[in-house]
Order: C-alpha cells, then sequence, then structure tokens
C-alpha cells in the first residue's frame, strides 16, 4: 500500500544539489531504526547497509538521488530583487510566474514568485522568442537589498519550487508535486530498506540515495568507489511521452505502464546481461515494464557502471510527465510497481544468477 506521507515528506522537503541536507536527514530518519548501519561519502551520499543472512550473494547497490532542479541566489538587487543561476536543467519558459522558496543562511524560509518584464513593454519581435533566463527574477517581497540581507538571504543560499504534493483529483491515480525527480526514487530506496530488514535474504545490501545528479551524476561516483558493488542500479525517474505534442521518438513511455527499464541514455548503454536478466523477470512475473531510450539525458547508473573496476548497472525510472518544472506528474502504479520489480530483483540475483549475468555481457 502506497504511504502517502512518506511521499509527501519527501517531495516537500528542500534540496538542491550541493544543498541536500534537509533530504539526506530525513531519510536517515525514516530507515535508522531499519538498518545495519549507514555509510557515507566526502560529497554526501548516504546508503543503508544490510548484511545478508549467508553472505552468499552478490554486493548489490541500488540508489536514488537526493537533488531536485532548482536555483540558487547570485546576487541581491539594491530594490531587493534576488539574481539567481539554475542548478540543474531548466527551461526558462517553465520558470516564469512560479512561486518559490529561499532558505536563508539563518534557517528562516522565505516566499518569493520569480518575475520578468510585462508583454506590455516587449516589442513584437521580442514577444516572440523565449524569455532569457538572466533576465527572470525572485520577488520576495523586499524593499532594498538591506532589507532582504537583514533577513539573513546571502549569496550561494538554496532556492527551490514551491507547490503543495497532492492528488490531482480525488479519484485520480496521478499524483502532484515538485520533485518527483528524484524524491520517488528515494521513497522506493526507504520501502526496500524496510521490507529487507526483516526480510532474509542472500545479498549484501546498500539501499540509498547520491547526492548533485542533477549537475552531473558526481554523487554516484564518490559512493559507487566506497561501496564497490558487484551490481548497482539506478532507481531515478524517466520522461513520459504520453501528452499531446510528444512524438515516439521524443519518449516512448506512457503513465501507468509500468516502471522504465532504460535500454539506452547519453550516459550509458547497459550490461546486456544484467538487462535480460531483468526483463526475463518482468515477463516470467507479469510485472508491467517499458523498455526505454532517453537520448538526451542519463541516470546515475551512468557512473555506477564506470566505477572501480566496472560494475554491471542498469536503470529502473518511474516515468514523469513534465520533468524539471514545478508540477510534475506520476501514476501511483508505476511506483508500486517499481518497488515490485526491486524486490524481485533482489530475492533473485544470487550467486548463481550473478555468474549467469556476468557471463552474459
Amino acid at each position: 500500500m502506497m504511504n502517502k506521507e512518506l511521499l509527501v515528506e519527501l517531495t516537500e522537503a528542500r534540496g538542491v544539489a550541493g544543498h541536500e541536507s534537509p533530504v539526506r536527514e530525513l531519510f536517515k530518519e525514516k530507515t535508522q531504526d531499519h538498518v545495519d548501519d549507514f555509510v557515507q561519502d566526502g560529497l554526501g551520499s548516504l546508503y543503508g547497509k544490510l548484511a545478508s543472512s549467508t553472505s552468499s550473494g552478490p554486493k548489490i547497490m541500488a540508489g536514488a538521488h537526493f537533488d531536485e532542479v532548482g536555483f540558487m541566489v547570485k546576487q541581491i538587487t539594491k530594490e531587493g530583487f534576488i539574481k539567481f543561476v539554475t542548478v540543474g536543467g531548466w527551461w526558462s519558459q517553465v520558470v516564469l510566474a512560479q512561486e518559490v522558496e529561499i532558505l536563508a543562511s539563518n534557517g528562516k524560509v522565505y516566499h518569493g514568485i520569480t518575475g520578468s518584464k510585462p508583454p506590455h513593454v516587449l516589442t513584437a519581435e521580442a514577444r516572440k522568442q523565449p524569455m532569457k533566463m538572466e533576465d527572470i527574477f525572485i520577488d520576495i517581497g523586499a524593499q532594498s537589498k538591506e532589507e532582504v540581507e537583514e533577513w539573513g538571504i546571502r549569496p550561494g543560499d538554496m532556492i527551490t519550487p514551491y507547490i503543495k504534493t497532492r492528488r490531482m483529483n480525488p479519484d485520480s491515480p496521478f499524483l502532484l508535486g515538485k520533485a518527483w525527480d528524484n524524491r520517488i526514487g528515494v521513497a522506493v530506496a526507504i520501502e526496500l530498506i524496510k521490507h529487507y530488514h526483516q526480510q532474509e535474504h542472500s545479498n549484501e545490501l546498500y539501499l540509498g540515495s547520491n547526492v548533485q545528479e542533477e549537475v552531473g551524476l558526481r554523487g554516484a561516483k564518490t559512493a559507487a568507489n566506497m561501496i564497490k558493488p558487484d551490481i548497482a542500479f539506478a532507481l531515478d525517474t524517466g520522461t513520459a511521452g504520453d501528452t499531446p505534442g510528444m512524438t515516439p521518438d521524443e519518449a516512448d513511455s506512457e503513465l501507468g505502464k509500468g516502471p522504465q527499464i532504460i535500454i539506452y541514455d547519453a550516459s550509458m548503454i547497459p550490461h546486456k546481461g544484467l538487462r535480460d536478466f531483468v526483463i526475463g523477470l518482468c515477463e516470467e512475473h507479469d510485472i508491467p515494464y517499458q523498455p526505454t531510450v532517453i537520448q538526451g539525458g542519463g541516470t546515475d547508473a551512468g557512473s555506477f557502471h564506470q566505477s572501480n573496476d566496472g560494475v554491471p548497472s542498469l536503470a529502473i525510472t518511474v516515468p514523469v510527465r513534465y520533468l524539471h518544472s514545478h508540477t510534475s506528474v506520476i501514476h501511483e502504479d508505476d511506483y508500486t510497481n517499481t518497488i515490485k520489480l526491486m524486490k524481485l530483483i533482489i530475492d533473485n540475483l544470487d550467486e548463481s544468477a550473478y555468474e549467469r549475468i556476468i557471463n552474459n555481457g
């Protein structure tokens, strides 16, 4: 059964790349009674360790990422407006006229809205062009730079989108939130930890989340080098293609049709043996899945597979509409089926399965 409260807490927590500590502490709070130990790398990626009951299976690493796309305070104008830099990939068209929150250096949170020149003063030619990101600012209702500084806001402070997580309509399976990318993966990791805390397994499990995925898969590099897994999975999100205007070449997945198994993306071609093992489990056990190509992006599996001496890796992702915006949407069945699939993988990935995977690379 879906834990709605957990999803609300995770998505409404604030944590852009380089500022993930609020989300990391929430993850630790939810899992500390269910792990044998925590391991944390120097950048802040955190994993719960669950030792095997037999010590015969491979060391499995399954990681989401804590960070969401957001912004950082760059400059405070003399009039009290905030200029910012983007943290992660944003398209300027979805940034305008949105609500945001600034977590000030003193720990206080301030509400703001993104603004720009109104269309009334733009030339006809300028109205045809996308707004440049550097021309967008944040209005926090201040009247001077001095007032903003008195509030404790400084360059480098984190800015996150603001939206309340909710079911889109009372009977709808669609869930709306600001940071499904990738708090839904963090939720999967938490649910797996709670399950395997009480369940016997043959693997040494490291289940957790990385930092700084949105700015170059950075935390995954250091985390994998720390853990040294035999096999690794990225628990992430992928683009849905079931909205008007999308073509199969741009995105080939639909909400509600199951987790995506990434067969190709810009960061990695997955290990053939591991890919075939997972797809075989889906077909044998009637788990819906969607083989997916994402030509313009990547996941932490792109760093996992190049760590140490090379690690067979695969990305299993929840399809999302409107990625990298304030208002992303998922289908609850894709989330629950991702958890089911990961349990199935871990339960079946014993020593003999690992050997078959390696030999089929």
